[in-house]
Parts: C-alpha cells; structure tokens; sequence
C-alpha cells in the first residue's frame, strides 16, 4: 500500500504537501463559511458563485496550464505557485482581521486562487510522475489522494475550532505559514526533470494543445472517463454548499460544519487507500464508484437528523474518493508521457470545470428549493454518469451476460476471451486500447494488471490470445495467458 514512500524525494514531497494540505483545507472550510456566515445573510448562491471563480480558470486556463506542465521543470512551477498561494492567503487574512473585508474581495480572491491554481494543479499532479519510476506511479497518485483526504480529517474540524476561537483571519495566516514545510520539500528534493526535445519546444501553443486533443479524442475510454468526471464534478462535488446549507438546516454553528468535513475524509482516506492497495486503476471500478454517488446521496437527502446525515457522508466520501482517484491514475498511468502534462490538464479542467455551471445552480436550489434538492441533484447526477459508463460497456466494449449450465452466469467483454467469444472479435486485450500497449521492448503484463505501468509494457497479439483460447493451453504466466488477461 505503501510502496512508492520508499523513494526519498516522494517521502520528502509526501511530507511537505501533506502539511501544506491541512492547511489548505482549514482555508478552503473557513472561506466558505465566511462567504455564508460573516459576509451575506446564509445565502447559499453566493457560495455557489465563489465556487465558480475559483474553479473557472481551470477550464479557460487549460491550453496554458498542460503546456507547462510538459514543457518547463515542474518544480520550479511549483515553486512559484505556492509562494503565490502563500502571499494570497496572507492578504486575505490581514484584509479579514482589519474589519474591512467585503463579499466582492472575497470574489477577487476566489479568482485569484483560480487562475495559480490553474496552472499549480496541473503541474503537482503530474509533478509525482517525475519522483517514481513507472510501475510505482499508480500507487504514487493513489498515496497523494490519501495524503489529501487525511489533511480533510483534520484541516476542517480545526478551522472551525479556530473560526469560533480566534477568528476567521487567523485561519488564513495559519494556512500561508503551512505553506513554508511544502516550499521546503521542493527545495530539497534532488529529482531534476529532462527538458523536452527541442523540437518539441519549438512547437507552437496551439500545434501543443491540439496533440492532445487528439490523442484524447482517439482514446474512448478517456472520453467516457471525462464525461462521467464532468457530470460528477459539476453536481455532485459541491459539497461547501451541500455541507453548509445543511449545517444551518440542522441549526448547527461552524464547528459542527467542519465536523462534516472531517467526517466525510474518513469515507475518502478510505476510498484512497483501497486504490493504494489495487495493482491498477481500471475503468469498472469508476463505473461502479459514480453509481454508489447516486445512491449515497439519494440516502443522504432523506436522513432526518444531523448524525444520520453525517453518516451517510462517510460513504459518500468513499465512493468520490474512489472515483476521482481511480480516474486520476487512469488517466496518468495509461497516458503517453509526451503528452500527459496536457491530457492530465484537460482532465483537470473537466473535473473543476463543471464547477462554474454547476455550484451556482445547486446554491440557487438550496436557495429556492431547500438544502436537501442539493442531495437529489447530486443523486441524479450520479445515476446520470453510471448510465454513460454502462452504456460504454455495452456498446463499444460489448459486455454480455452468459448463461453457464452448473454455474450460473458469468461476464465477458471484447478483451476478455472466453465462454463462446469470437478471437478475431476482440479489440482490446486490457482495460487501455492496443495502441496504448504497443512499445518497441516487449515485456510481460503483470497478472490482473488492468493498464500499462511503464513505458517497456509490450503489446499482446490476436495469435497468443488464440493460443491461449484454442485447443493448446496458454502459460498462464505468459503474456495473453488466461491469468494475463484477468480483470
């Protein structure tokens, strides 16, 4: 679960983010609170129009973001970066402790954090493929996720200790100190990434972002990976203004409000560590994940106190987590590293690009409708993207159902030959198309690996998946072996 810490400049990095996390989540809890508390008179629209400035830029700002990430040494951005997230947090906290803060400085600094984090994102997130080799790039992303949902464990529940103690102001200044442990890791991590070709380089932004169009327009599953992202990210992660607007419908203060958040990270630390454990990230797990979102929050959205309510987030943080984690290392671990910086950019800019379309209409809901329609919008949203992944499966991958005499039923699906399966039929051998798989260096894929996991993985032709479905048995260890091809 926890092989990639034995890499010393992923333990450093691990370290110094999982500190700067605490902070970030203390902020991220407080500014919420402080828009619908301090600043309006518990107007949940509101909250719902700071999401979107924050979240915004990820979508506008993508061409530049990918390009980079891909194309300059991700450390050094993110030494930027995070000494302007450090600056911003500390402005806003002086501005709160003067007296002087306003619901429009609120609005600028939402923006604000959504146009660096547009760019810090892209390139911390990809930043990990450059700490681990290949085949510890999967657990790598899943004990970032871990390290993310562990600070939710405690980053919210202190903000609001603090928020009725000292302050809101103080959260903020607290949160700009957090960031000197994570400015420390970059400075001591020796990792130092190749430049690309020059070639590459000289390549225009535009000719940049249009590879990776491309490459994510030839890749389906990648298609229904975003699409299910985007209808997930835009009605179903707007939990500042599910969480918020709920608090106040139970009569409850601020410390019980980052009380939900912290309770809704255990589901999520959870979640993380499940996919830490996995050999790989594959598609049918986010399938499944996305359909637990739907029927999780519709439980939620009838919970008739408090407590009951605060359970049922603990499954609900489990089935995100494992969404979003899973997706992420998808989308990492079976990407051209050429291109990763970009497409992982297009990936984020889906994810928080729903945001600006979808928090707003939840908040105006909770406005006009109550707090709970929040819970059955997120519920909708989830069957929603279940019945895009389902519908992938039957289509482009053709799931069928088999009838077994003396053993029930059973499933296939083109890349898994077998109970009557047509060889020449199969299109795809793993979870990642063909063309994913194909390298020069032929190498064996691991048992029950699902996606490609360095860049030796070789391809596994129509002739072994024959010879393994025929009359000679397959080495099962080989290549295209039965247990080869075993999701």
């Amino acid at each position: 679960m926890f092989r990639s810490l034995s890499v010393r400049d992923y333990r450093i990095w691990f370290g110094g983010a999982f500190v700067s996390n605490i902070g970030a989540w203390m902020q991220a809890t407080t500014q919420n609170w402080v828009v619908l508390t301090e600043l309006t008179d518990t107007n949940a629209a509101a909250v719902g129009i700071t999401m979107a400035l924050q979240f915004g830029p990820q979508l506008l700002l993508t061409p530049f973001s990918g390009a980079v990430a891909d194309r300059f040494d991700r450390r050094r951005v993110l030494l930027v970066t995070q000494s302007l997230l450090m600056l911003l947090a500390a402005a806003l906290g002086i501005l709160l402790l003067s007296g002087g803060a306003q619901i429009l400085h609120l609005y600028a600094f939402a923006l604000a954090l959504g146009v660096v984090n547009a760019f810090d994102t892209t390139s911390r997130q990809t930043f990990v493929s450059d700490l681990v080799g290949p085949d510890q790039l999967s657990n790598a992303v899943a004990l970032n996720s871990a390290s993310f949902n562990s600070a939710r464990l405690i980053g919210p529940a202190v903000a609001g200790v603090l928020i009725a103690v000292v302050g809101s102001g103080w959260v903020f200044l607290i949160n700009a100190g957090s960031f000197v442990a994570v400015l420390g890791a970059l400075l001591l991590i020796r990792t130092r990434r190749q430049p690309p070709p020059v070639a590459e380089r000289r390549e225009s932004q535009l000719r940049q972002l249009s590879a990776g169009f491309r490459y994510v327009r030839e890749r389906h599953d990648l298609v229904v990976i975003f699409l299910m992202v985007f209808v997930i990210g835009a009605f179903s992660m707007n939990f500042p203004v599910i969480s918020s607007t709920m608090a106040v419908e139970f009569r409850r203060g601020a410390g019980d409000y980052g009380l939900l958040s912290s309770i809704l990270a255990i589901g999520s630390l959870a979640g993380a560590l499940l996919a830490a454990r996995r050999p790989s990230a594959r598609m049918r797990v986010v399938i499944l994940a996305v359909g637990g979102v739907g029927v999780v929050s519709l439980v939620a959205a009838v919970m008739p106190s408090f407590w009951t309510f605060a359970a049922t987030l603990v499954f609900f943080g489990f089935a995100i987590s494992t969404m979003l984690t899973t997706a992420n290392g998808f989308v990492q671990t079976t990407t051209d590293p050429a291109v990763r910086g970009r497409v992982l950019a297009l990936y984020m800019a889906i994810l928080m690009g729903g945001t600006p379309i979808g928090a707003p209409l939840v908040g105006a809901a909770a406005d006009a409708l109550g707090p709970r329609s929040t819970l059955v919008i997120s519920a909708v949203a989830g069957f929603a993207a279940f019945g895009i992944g389902l519908a992938w499966l039957f289509g482009e991958r053709r799931l069928r159902f088999h009838r077994v005499r003396g053993s029930g039923w059973r499933v296939t699906h083109a890349g898994r030959p077998g109970l009557d399966d047509d060889p020449d039929a199969q299109v795809e051998t793993l979870t990642a198309p063909l063309s994913v798989l194909r390298r020069e260096e032929a190498a064996s894929v691991g048992s029950g690996e699902s996606v490609p996991l360095d860049g030796s993985t070789g391809a596994i032709s129509l002739d072994e998946l024959r010879e393994g479905h025929g009359g000679k048995p397959a080495d099962p260890a080989a290549p295209g072996g039965r247990d080869g091809n075993r999701e």
